[in-house]
């Protein structure tokens, strides 16, 4: 039956998962302290160029630059028709955003290959104490004559080797 009241059961849960909270913050923080100013900046662009503002922005300018070039608005022509210049400044403009956004998926990569590093050390251990604890529930079991039959339960009881797993990974998944 649900409980309105939280009891210490769920108070320790808060706390734990509290706690993780924490520790992920903690890890952001200190991602992003390490940024240097020229990924700062990287990002920033990659950002705004992947935003609707970005695209309101291109519309107007672009919009205006024709249409002054066309000579529906006053203004002077700079550009005439085939608008050589506009296109010009469009390629260059492609090239630096597409920079900008390569240097952002490329450290957006570390950090996903990190935290993927960081997941698997966790993984092992939790592998590791589960295998221990296993263990200590056979060990008991064995004490007070308790039969434990099923060979599932016998096969977690033994180390996982991850150079074994690896190795019939590599050899069942297709390229």
């Amino acid at each position: 039956m649900y409980s309105p009241i939280p009891g210490p059961e769920s108070q320790a849960l808060c706390d734990a998962i509290r706690s993780n909270i924490d520790a992920v913050a903690k890890l952001e923080e200190d991602y992003n302290r390490q940024r240097t100013a020229p990924d700062r900046i990287a990002d920033a662009i990659a950002d705004f160029s992947g935003s609707l503002k970005f695209v309101l922005v291109h519309v107007v300018i672009y919009g205006i630059w024709i249409l002054m070039n066309l000579r529906v608005i006053p203004g002077r022509v700079f550009d005439p028709y085939p608008f050589v210049l506009l296109s010009m400044v469009v390629s260059v403009e492609a090239i630096f955003l597409a920079t900008f956004v390569l240097i952002k998926q490329n450290r957006m990569s570390q950090r996903a290959d990190h935290r993927a590093h960081l997941d698997l050390q966790v993984n092992l251990l939790a592998e590791r104490e589960m295998t221990v604890v296993l263990q200590i529930l056979q060990d008991i079991s064995t004490r007070l004559g308790v039969a434990v039959p099923d060979r599932e339960i016998r096969d977690l009881v033994e180390e996982t080797s991850v150079e074994t797993l690896a190795s019939e990974l590599r050899e069942r998944l297709p390229e």
